[in-house]
C-alpha cells in the first residue's frame, strides 16, 4: 500500500498538515507498536489541556527529532556537534504559519532571540510537523521574560542508583517544600529523573531562583543522606544529585507532557504525590498510555496556577550559607563562582582567591 503524502490534523479550530505522516518516528519494541509522525501530533492534540498549561504563553525551544528516533542517534549540544541527528531549535523557524506568535528572550551572552511562545494547541501541533518531540518552556511569561514564575527542582539519579531512589527523595522534597508554606507538583521526567515544580510570584531574578534552589538542594541533603548537590560528577556518588543550575537562565527541562526520545516513545508525566508513590516503571507512561489516563483522571497539575509563592523562605536559607557553586559551562563566569576545574585536576596555585585562572 502506498504510503500517504499528508494528512490533517485537527488543532483546536485549525487543521494543521502532516507531511510524511507515515514516517515512522518511534521503531516497534517489545512493549509497544511502532511510532508514526501523524501519530505524535495526534498525541499532541490528545493532552492538549496539560500541555498547554505547561506551555502557554512561554518562550518555548524546541527538540527536533527530523528524522525520527533510533540506536546511537545524537542530539546536538554545541556547535561541536554539527553532524548530529537532532538538534535544538531556539529562535523561530523559517515558514512558520502567521497564527504563531514569538516573544525575545536574552541569552545569558546578551544576544536576543525570538522564540516561540505558544498560545494555541495549533503551535506545538505545528512544531510536530516540524519533527518536535520535547518542548523545552522557559520558567516565564511572556510578560516579563527576566523574572520566573517556576522554581524548578530536578532530581537527577546518578549510576548506582534507581527511580524508586528518586521517588523517595521526591517525598523527602515534598515534605520539605510543605515545611517552608509551598506546595509542590511531581512529574516524571521521562526516564529516571523527577522534577518537582513550584509556582513562585514573579519578583526575582534568575540568579535568585537559582540561589533559592541551592539552599533548598542543601536543606534537602540534612534531610537525606542520599542527596548531593555537588557540580561535579566525580564528588556526586550514589546519590540523587539536585541540579540547581536547571534555573540559569536559558536553561530548560522538558515539559509536562512531552515526548522523550527514548524507546517506546515515553512521556514526562505529571502524578499526584500518591501515584508516583506507588509508581516502579516510570516507562509505563508513553503515548499510548497518557492521553486516557489525562482523559479519565484529568490533570495532576490543574491548580498549579492557583497559588503563587514567595521565595524568600529559601533566600532566606541561602543568606545563611551563601557560598556559589559552579555555573554550566557555556554560561559566562559569574561573581564568586569557584574554579571551572574539575577538584582531582585542580593545582590550587593556579588560581586566585575570587577563582580565577592565574597566567603562566
Amino acid at each position: 500500500m502506498a504510503k500517504a503524502s499528508e494528512a490533517y490534523v485537527q488543532a483546536g479550530e485549525r487543521e494543521v498538515r502532516i507531511s510524511s505522516p507515515d514516517r515512522v518516528i518511534y521503531e516497534a519494541t517489545d512493549h509497544t507498536p511502532a511510532v508514526t509522525k501523524l501519530m505524535v501530533a495526534e498525541y499532541v492534540t490528545s493532552v492538549e489541556e496539560g500541555l498547554m498549561r505547561a506551555l502557554r504563553d512561554r518562550p518555548t525551544a524546541l527538540e527536533r527529532w527530523t528524522s525520527g528516533v533510533r540506536p546511537g542517534m545524537k542530539l546536538a549540544t554545541g556547535p561541536q556537534d554539527r553532524n548530529a541527528d537532532a538538534f535544538y531549535q531556539k529562535r523561530v523557524p523559517k515558514g512558520a504559519p502567521d497564527y504563531l506568535e514569538s516573544v525575545q528572550i536574552t541569552f545569558p551572552s546578551g544576544r536576543t532571540a525570538e522564540e516561540i511562545c505558544p498560545t494555541e494547541i495549533a503551535v506545538p501541533v505545528w512544531c510536530a510537523q516540524m519533527g518536535t518531540l520535547t518542548f523545552h518552556p522557559w520558567p516565564v511569561r511572556r510578560a516579563d521574560v527576566d523574572h520566573p514564575d517556576e522554581l524548578r527542582i530536578d532530581l537527577d539519579p546518578q549510576p548506582g542508583t534507581s527511580f524508586a531512589d528518586a521517588v523517595r527523595v521526591a517525598g523527602a522534597a515534598r515534605e520539605l517544600l510543605a515545611d517552608l508554606g509551598m506546595t509542590g507538583f511531581a512529574k516524571t521526567s521521562g526516564n529516571r529523573g523527577i522534577h518537582v515544580y513550584v509556582r513562585i510570584e514573579p519578583q526575582w531574578e534568575f540568579a535568585e531562583v537559582r540561589h533559592a534552589a541551592i539552599a533548598f538542594g542543601r536543606e534537602l541533603e540534612k534531610r537525606d543522606d542520599g542527596v548531593t548537590t555537588a557540580w561535579w560528577k566525580e564528588e556526586r556518588g550514589e546519590r540523587i544529585f539536585v541540579d540547581f543550575n536547571q534555573n540559569t537562565r536559558d536553561r530548560t527541562i522538558a515539559s509536562a507532557y512531552s515526548l522523550r526520545p527514548l524507546p517506546g516513545a515515553p512521556v514526562s508525566t505529571p502524578l499526584a504525590w500518591d501515584d508516583l508513590a506507588g509508581l516502579t516503571d516510570p516507562h509505563e507512561l508513553n503515548l499510548f498510555s497518557v492521553p486516557s489516563r489525562l482523559a479519565v483522571d484529568g490533570d495532576p497539575w490543574a491548580t498549579i496556577d492557583d497559588v503563587h509563592h514567595s521565595l524568600q523562605p529559601l533566600l532566606d536559607l541561602w543568606e545563611e550559607h551563601p557560598v556559589e557553586l559552579n555555573y554550566p559551562p557555556d554560561h559566562p563566569k559569574m561573581p564568586g563562582e569557584p574554579p571551572r576545574v574539575q577538584p582531582s585536576k585542580k593545582v590550587e596555585s593556579h588560581w586566585d582567591a575570587e577563582g580565577n585562572r592565574i597566567a603562566d
